[in-house]
């Protein structure tokens, strides 16, 4: 599902109009990305939560070559699904 897919979706269930849902999932997008940009979580209980987690730095190799390389550390954003999605996923 893409973007124009899922907007189409939220339109039908919440019954309103296609550009008042993609104004609210944009709305929802920004409100998860500045919280994350300012190292905050986002938990949507049954659904799950968006965080963010250092990578340390760590060696690596080029599969082409396999010269050693290294990898640098950085920050993630990471998603931990809930215990509904997860079951619904089964």
């Amino acid at each position: 599902m893409n973007k124009s897919e899922l907007v189409s979706s939220m339109a039908d269930a919440a019954g309103i109009s296609k550009a008042a849902a993609e104004k609210t999932l944009t709305g929802f997008l920004d409100a998860v990305t500045n919280a994350l940009s300012s190292g905050d979580k986002v938990t949507l209980v049954g659904f799950g939560t968006f965080s963010v987690t250092n990578r340390a730095a760590r060696q690596g190799r080029n599969p082409q070559t396999g010269k050693a390389i290294k990898i640098p550390a950085r920050t993630v954003a990471r998603f931990k699904p809930g215990s509904k999605l997860a079951e619904a996923v089964k």
